[in-house]
């Protein structure tokens, strides 16, 4: 038995990138990842329930990444949205802003994704009430999951992006070495921390959530 080997395509804009899309810092590398424990597990029940379907799941996923502009999130997600059925054009199509494969009834939740990522994971209140009108609680849940497990690897992912960019002898343009490996190796040595912090938030009874009550633009 023989298997088709894929072409996993990447959109010439990330693949050819040298320079950030975004840059985050290390504080807000560690305030993603004390949300993610829960957020996986979260994600974890919705891949047995499929309460959310989880290509849709995917779709929010690829476009938090294309806002945040990471090349090593984009070719993982990739592969897994290309392992779950989507055409290397749709894939395509979201990693690069386009509205081409929304769904009508998937397009609120895309816009929140969208959102989330513009403003840094730290999303207005008023933006996530409207996909718990559209979507109901327990699906707005999964949904802002999805984005928060994504941004973190965003985070961290784009320094590494940029790490692997500068091994091949084409360093970003706005980057160095510092800052690279700083926020490789300072974020391994947080993430124990940031785990704890979201296990006592839990204990505690705070919500997986932190959202800009503001109503403002």
């Amino acid at each position: 038995m023989t298997t088709e080997k894929v072409k996993i395509e990447i959109p010439e804009s990330m693949r050819s990138q040298m320079e950030f899309k975004r840059k985050f810092t290390l504080l807000e590398l560690y305030r993603a990842f004390f949300f993610v424990p829960r957020a996986i597990s979260r994600l974890s029940k919705n891949n047995k329930s499929k309460l959310v379907d989880p290509h849709f799941v995917e779709r929010l996923q690829l476009s938090v990444t294309e806002v945040n502009g990471c090349p090593a999130c984009s070719y993982q997600h990739t592969k897994m949205a290309l392992k779950q059925g989507m055409s290397n054009e749709e894939i395509s199509s979201f990693l690069v802003g386009d509205d081409n494969f929304i769904k009508p009834e998937e397009a609120t939740a895309i816009i929140f994704a969208q959102h989330f990522a513009d403003l840094r994971g730290f999303p207005k209140k008023y933006a996530f009430d409207s996909i718990v009108k559209e979507y109901g609680e327990k699906k707005a849940q999964v949904i802002l999951s999805a984005c928060q497990v994504m941004i973190a690897g965003n985070m961290y992912g784009i320094p590494y992006s940029a790490f692997q960019s500068r091994i091949k002898g084409k360093p970003y343009k706005d980057s160095n070495l510092f800052f690279e490996i700083g926020m490789l190796v300072l974020g391994v040595l947080c993430l124990p921390f940031a785990i704890v912090h979201g296990l006592l938030r839990a204990l505690i009874g705070m919500a997986n959530q932190r959202f800009d009550k503001s109503t403002s633009e």
